[in-house]
């Protein structure tokens, strides 16, 4: 059945486009905050372990909704590793070892990307493609990146 939302295809098909690619880019996240919980080491281990926890939890929960964002608007989303690695903006690589301030150096780095690429759409998405709704959804999604990065950013201090 036909999309009729009050969104033009073009439009929807342009706001899909980069929520795949946004879609890739939490992926990626996730694997990554994954591998983070899985192989840090340090006398810290205890407690990142479970921070780690509590974010790889949060990231399956946004890439969830990204992903259910890309069907409302009648298109399909990526949902193969392949796929993800040739939309995504992040690399799936972890630089250094595998203590916390390292990690945690990874991780931030990443949400600062997908901080970036998340602001740079948000007007597009709103203005030029007359989509409010998803405007909106990405600003929350925002919101969301910019608490972790700044609980990451203080574990650095």
């Amino acid at each position: 059945m036909k999309t009729n939302i009050g969104i033009s295809e073009a439009n929807r098909k342009a706001i899909a486009g980069q929520l795949a690619k946004l879609l890739a880019d939490e992926f990626i996240l996730y694997t990554k905050t994954l591998n983070a919980h899985w192989n840090l080491e340090g006398p810290d281990f205890h407690s990142v372990h479970i921070y780690f926890e509590d974010l790889y939890k949060e990231s399956a929960e946004i890439i969830d909704s990204v992903a259910e964002r890309i069907r409302q608007l009648g298109h399909y989303a990526p949902a193969t590793l392949k796929d993800f690695i040739g939309l995504t903006h992040l690399t799936e690589q972890m630089k250094g070892g595998n203590s916390s301030l390292n990690l945690i150096k990874n991780l931030l780095g990443d949400h600062e990307s997908i901080i970036e690429f998340i602001r740079s759409d948000i007007r597009e998405f709103g203005e030029a493609h007359k989509d409010a709704g998803t405007s909106d959804f990405v600003t929350s999604l925002m919101e969301k990146h910019e608490k972790t990065a700044w609980m990451l950013r203080a574990h650095l201090k």
